[in-house]
């Protein structure tokens, strides 16, 4: 059994490394598995190259390593595997929302000194997919009832509000309070920057940090997400046994 673990790329070197780090925890983790990363975008190989230089009699368990799904798991990713025909692949969810990830997003913010009176904003990629959307203002629900107040949402790209508007609120109700970017942001990369662009007093680091072992609760996170794509497509297939 593979899985093939899919991130978006990036050309930072400090993002590469961070996600190498995770697959290969990933690895160690799971080593009953085949565990092969492959990208979206940037970075080589595609999922379509990673796709045929696997055995096809195997079964491969495509799992996004993105923290929404949006356009990249509901239409690339299908799209893919759709094409890929020789292969028996099954898509598995994407990492979020899940209540580990806001609780590591809540480890990142005490590590950047996070405030009483502080404004806290989640700075997410962004998505065209409403559904993406849905997904990071949950994750910004849920972080709000983790830390106790009121968590605004802004999005870096291509969703609205935009994340330099959504600071210019929140610095409108700080009441002389700091504004904190809760960075849901799987590593550093062109988005990360553009975060720390957004005019928000503090940024927190992404969920991987390079040079630090990934958190524990990510490598799990993302087994889970292979092990539940396993159980549901065994489940598809005895129900059409039984039909």
């Amino acid at each position: 059994m593979t899985l093939l673990a899919v991130s978006h790329g990036t050309s930072s070197p400090d993002g590469q490394g961070a996600v190498t780090a995770l697959v290969d925890s990933v690895a160690r983790a799971r080593q009953e598995l085949d565990v092969v990363a492959a990208f979206v975008d940037v970075q080589q190989p595609d999922v379509a190259a990673s796709l045929a230089a696997l055995d096809p009699r195997g079964i491969v368990v495509v799992v996004p390593l993105l923290l929404s799904a949006g356009y990249h798991v509901h239409v690339d990713l299908r799209e893919e595997l759709a094409a890929a025909e020789e292969h028996t692949a099954v898509l598995a969810a994407a990492l979020g929302p899940d209540d580990r990830l806001v609780a590591l997003l809540a480890r990142r913010l005490r590590e950047a000194g996070l405030r009483p009176g502080d404004r806290v904003v989640l700075a997410a990629a962004g998505s065209s997919d409403r559904r993406a959307v849905a997904d990071c203002a949950e994750t910004a629900r849920r972080l709000g009832i983790v830390l106790r107040r009121e968590v605004g949402v802004g999005f870096i790209s291509a969703a609205t509000p935009r994340l330099s508007d959504a600071v210019i609120d929140a610095r409108a109700q700080a009441a002389g309070g700091r504004v904190v970017l809760a960075s849901y942001l799987l590593a550093p990369g062109y988005f990360a920057a553009l975060a720390h662009e957004a005019g928000a007093d503090v940024v927190s680091a992404p969920l991987l940090v390079p040079n630090r072992f990934p958190p524990a609760e990510l490598v799990t996170l993302v087994g889970e997400r292979y092990d539940e794509a396993v159980a549901s497509s065994l489940a598809a297939t005895t129900a059409g046994v039984l039909s």
